[in-house]
Order: C-alpha cells, then sequence, then structure tokens
C-alpha cells in the first residue's frame, strides 16, 4: 500500500487500492474478447478453490472455461501471469466490497458510541457489543464468502514465492488493517494500529481454523475470544 493511501479512512483506502489494480495479462481490445478473457480468469479461480494453486494449468484452465487452450495462451504467456491476472481480480472485487462495508460499519459503531457515557459499566458493555459485531463479521465471510477465503488462503502460501502475488497479499492485508484500525480509533484505543494488528491476526487465525475444519462456523471459543480482546483494549482506552 502506497503512503497516499494509506493515509485514506478504511472506506477510500479500500476504493483507491480497487482503483489502483494492475493486470499483467494481455489486454482485451472488443467486448467479445474481454468476455473470453473474464470465462479464463473465472475458470482460473474456481480451480484454485477446488484443487489449488498448483491445479492451474492452461490446458486444464481452458477445459474448465470451455475455451480453446490457444484463448488461455493468447491472453496469458505464462501461469505467472495467470495466477497475477486471477488473484488481481480477486483484490479488486474483494476491495470494492469491502469499501462498502467499512463505511456501513463506521455509520454504525457511531451509532452504538453514542449510547454510551464512558463509564466503566458502559464501556464493559461496549465491549461486549463489539465482540459479537466482530464474531457475526467472521461468521458472514464463512458463511456468504467461503469461496474468496479460500482463494485468499491458497495465494497467501503462493506469495511467499511470488514477488508478484506478495505486493497483492500487501494490498488487501492494507484494506483489512486500515479498517480494522480506524474502527479501533473511534472506540478509544491508545494503540490502534498495534491493536489492529492484533484483531486482524485474531479474525485470519478463526477464518483459517473453521476452513480447515470444513464448517461455515468459528469455533465455539471464538465470542469468548474476542470479548476477552476487546474487553482488554476497551480497558485501557
Amino acid at each position: 500500500m502506497t503512503p497516499a493511501i494509506a493515509l485514506l479512512g478504511a472506506a477510500d483506502t479500500a476504493s483507491a487500492v480497487a482503483e489502483s489494480v494492475q493486470y499483467q495479462g494481455r489486454k482485451a481490445s472488443r467486448q467479445g474478447s474481454e468476455q473470453r478473457r473474464q470465462q479464463i480468469l473465472d475458470a482460473t479461480l474456481r480451480i484454485i478453490v477446488r484443487d489449488g494453486v498448483r491445479a492451474v494449468r492452461h490446458r486444464a484452465v481452458a477445459a474448465e472455461a470451455q475455451v480453446p487452450l490457444s484463448a488461455t495462451t493468447y491472453y496469458f504467456k505464462d501461469i505467472d501471469d495467470l495466477l497475477s491476472d486471477a488473484f488481481a481480480q480477486h483484490i479488486e472485487h474483494s476491495a470494492a466490497y469491502m469499501a462498502k462495508l467499512w463505511a456501513s460499519t463506521e455509520a454504525l459503531l457511531r451509532e452504538v458510541m453514542a449510547r454510551h457515557d464512558g463509564s466503566p459499566a458502559s464501556r464493559a458493555q461496549l465491549a461486549d457489543e463489539i465482540a459479537r459485531m466482530t464474531a457475526d463479521y467472521v461468521q458472514r465471510q464463512l458463511h456468504a464468502r467461503r469461496d474468496c477465503l479460500m482463494a485468499e488462503q491458497a495465494f497467501l502460501q503462493e506469495a511467499l514465492l511470488s514477488p508478484r502475488l506478495a505486493h497483492l497479499v500487501r494490498a488487501q492485508q492494507g484494506i483489512l488493517l486500515r479498517g480494522a484500525c480506524q474502527l479501533l480509533q473511534v472506540l478509544g484505543s491508545r494503540e490502534p494500529q498495534q491493536d489492529a494488528k492484533v484483531l486482524t491476526a485474531i479474525i485470519g487465525r478463526m477464518e483459517y481454523q473453521a476452513l480447515l475444519a470444513g464448517t461455515s462456523s468459528p469455533d465455539e471459543d471464538m465470542l469468548a475470544i474476542l470479548t476477552r480482546y476487546m474487553h482488554l483494549v476497551l480497558a485501557s482506552a
């Protein structure tokens, strides 16, 4: 994430990342060719979610997309270009989704804050409410965006070996971090950046464990963990 983007609010950061995404493969010149290019990228993501990154090959993608093999090699000279553009598209769509999410979340959060007077009892109640909101977010991610999470996990691993993908992963993580940081700033955290890193790490682990277990629900300790964390943050705020 560039310094200019880092200075933006969470929703603006997500929008800026979506607009800054750059593709590596050959650009489509006509509507019909753009549709075919899109079919190839969509097929690539389906293969990644279903079979993993190592299953992405030109022939497999062409079969999945139901296009000639020559079409995949025309738009993407190698697998690195194909993977990079598939993840770039994923980031673009995810960032647009997160922009809307952060905009609505901040408005909701300020409504919640307005109901509390800052007393210890009120702050404890606030911590409970924010923990519940966060748990609901994780639950929605696992239920409605499971394929997106699976793709992200696959790309996280592949990014260890690919500088191109590493750049995109950092951009996506920057969106999540900025959103969490903004949330914690509104709550009055003394160290919102540090607290945001802990919170996003907790959420990431919960999502990974649920995916690993093959379930659409986080483990039963999720709400208790988030509640404890929020109480610790707000107690020191």
